[in-house]
């Protein structure tokens, strides 16, 4: 994956799909809400203040076109409202 348009701290800019929390959610194409990312096998650290992650994948006609990643200093920041709404800008965002 290239990284595309962003908002924050200068990131990773290339990341393998199975690499970290992004590639993981992109590769099995399933949300993932990571509470504290310092215990996920394999995350990559692009911005050392991050502690929480949400990545949506996004799905297009069965295709996965991008992905949406959220990052939060705060252990456990994202929660079932943050997915729930997320998703739905997610599938707007698709169509």
């Amino acid at each position: 994956m290239v990284l595309g348009p962003f908002q924050g701290l200068p990131a990773c800019t290339r990341i393998l799909l199975e690499k970290g929390v992004c590639g993981t959610a992109a590769k099995m194409r399933q949300i993932l809400c990571i509470d504290d990312v310092t215990k996920f096998e394999g995350h990559i650290a692009c911005d050392a203040a991050s502690r929480s992650e949400l990545v949506v994948p996004l799905i297009k006609k069965d295709i996965l076109i991008g992905i949406l990643d959220i990052d939060s200093p705060i252990i456990g920041r994202f929660d079932e409202t943050d997915i729930k709404y997320l998703s739905q800008f997610c599938n707007i965002l698709i169509t």
